[in-house]
């Protein structure tokens, strides 16, 4: 009963803490943005039409993403899992980067699947947002929300991975899916076009505007290897950079 009730707890406390998240950032970068226009990126297109949509399916798709994560906590809690993460400070910082380079691999592929026909009418929820805003990073579809994210259930599993790690690894992909599905582009740098593997906002925003290209989350790595990459997104990103530089 104390793992179904620490479960059931800890779902509704993940759920809250998801959407204090994601409005106080919406707002935040959503002034943002309107103080700053000529930064956007589909010059012709506004998606904040679809703000209402996407806020209330965020809603809904926060609810499964807050049950994967609170699953993974309890099985760490209550020791369900393969390695109890005991670890020092510098051993935990040291699993926080190892899981954020896993969870991109994952992140990938499952884009990746989530596109074939079979399971894109699962996904196509979140291609309602041709042109992306703050308020799209969760508007999926449940099922789509679960293969995304079933990496936070399923990681604590096999990995010392203890709870305040899992927290900052949800936190840190929470404010990189914000940004990048903010529609405004502020990162325009060398750090995020070849030669780095880093990325800015305009490598999401191309997924939203063309579908097929583009499906990494923290890293270009995957793209950049499989060929799946805009051919013209670093040329984009300079582009911005000496729109910046002007």
């Amino acid at each position: 009963m104390d793992l179904i009730f620490d479960f059931a707890a800890l779902t509704g406390a993940v759920w809250l803490g998801h959407v204090i998240a994601y409005v106080a950032m919406g707002l935040a970068l959503d002034y943002w943005n309107r103080r700053n226009p000529a930064r956007r990126i589909q010059k012709l297109r506004r998606g904040e039409a679809r703000r209402a949509a996407e806020i209330r399916q965020s809603l809904r798709a926060l609810v499964p993403i807050s049950a994967l994560m609170a699953g993974g906590l309890v099985a760490q809690i209550h020791g369900l899992v393969l390695w109890q993460a005991d670890l020092s400070l510098w051993q935990g910082l040291g699993m926080l980067v190892v899981t954020l380079i896993l969870f991109d691999a994952w992140f990938y592929w499952a884009h990746r699947a989530m596109h074939l026909p079979k399971l894109y009418k699962y996904h196509r929820v979140h291609h309602q947002s041709k042109a992306p805003t703050v308020w799209s990073t969760y508007s999926d579809h449940p099922i789509d929300a679960v293969a995304h994210q079933a990496f936070l259930l399923l990681a604590p599993l096999i990995l010392p991975i203890p709870p305040w790690v899992l927290i900052a690894h949800r936190a840190i992909d929470h404010v990189n899916g914000t940004i990048g599905h903010a529609g405004f582009e502020y990162f325009a740098a060398p750090g995020a076009r070849r030669p780095s593997p880093g990325l800015c906002t305009t490598f999401h925003d191309q997924h939203h505007e063309r579908f097929t290209v583009n499906y990494g989350n923290f890293l270009s790595i995957w793209d950049r290897m499989m060929g799946t990459i805009s051919t013209d997104y670093d040329e984009q990103v300079q582009a911005r950079e000496r729109e910046e530089r002007a």
